[in-house]
């Protein structure tokens, strides 16, 4: 009975280990997300600007799952409601803009844990979030905005539509360049993560085109917003 509390005790405590690691560095990408959204808030067109949280909940979501990215999501929505001007009405609309890109990138990453899933997931985050967020804006917009849906109609392709593939597509694109970098910082701090990203010529190749072809489309779209 002694050898078998014996074998079983350390399983228990790398359960409460592994516990703590993830914790902490849920609550490092929460912080990062954060920090980088007050710090770097870009005007785009109108109201609209980007911001790079979503890249630090997608690593969350990446290394722990969709559920993860959620958490970090919502606790990143939920510190910057002192500092919005939209008040709860932007909150929400935070959330699910972040949960459309970072869930639906890791959850697919989730079932692929490989360059190609990661890509796929990044490709259809950004299509998931644009679509999606066409019908939140159509929704919820005239809320916070004073204005009739009628009015909201053509802004969802001129403005809403052109600002999410912009905003995604970065995010997607620097998700993409900056993963396997933050996964060796976090091994040289001493945290046990595993990389699941291959370090395969090909798949270094891979990534460096769709990141391009990514920020084509976002040079594409900022010349569409400035058009005229």
């Amino acid at each position: 009975m002694k050898k078998a509390a014996a074998v079983t005790a350390p399983s228990a405590g790398a359960k409460i280990h592994s516990a703590t690691e993830k914790t902490v560095v849920l609550a490092l990408l929460s912080a990062i997300g954060f920090i980088s959204m007050m710090l770097i808030k870009i005007p785009v067109i109108g109201f609209l600007k980007y911001e790079p949280k979503d890249i630090f909940i997608t690593f969350a979501g990446f290394l722990y799952g969709p559920l993860a990215a959620l958490a970090c999501g919502i606790v990143d929505a939920v510190l910057e409601l002192p500092f919005s001007s939209t008040g709860p009405i932007g909150m929400l609309m935070n959330i699910v803009s972040t949960a459309a890109f970072s869930c639906t990138a890791s959850l697919i990453y989730k079932k692929r844990r490989d360059i190609y899933g990661a890509v796929l997931g990044l490709l259809c985050s950004v299509a998931v979030m644009s679509v999606s967020m066409l019908l939140w804006n159509y929704l919820i917009s005239p809320l916070y905005m004073g204005v009739s849906r009628e009015e909201i109609v053509p802004m969802l392709t001129s403005m809403f539509l052109p600002f999410n593939l912009l905003k995604a597509g970065i995010n997607a694109a620097i998700t993409l360049l900056l993963y396997r970098p933050f996964m060796r910082v976090l091994r040289l701090c001493g945290s046990p993560v595993q990389e699941h990203l291959e370090d395969k010529k090909s798949s270094v190749i891979l990534v460096g085109v769709i990141a391009a072809v990514l920020l084509a489309l976002c040079a594409g779209v900022v010349y569409y917003l400035n058009r005229g």
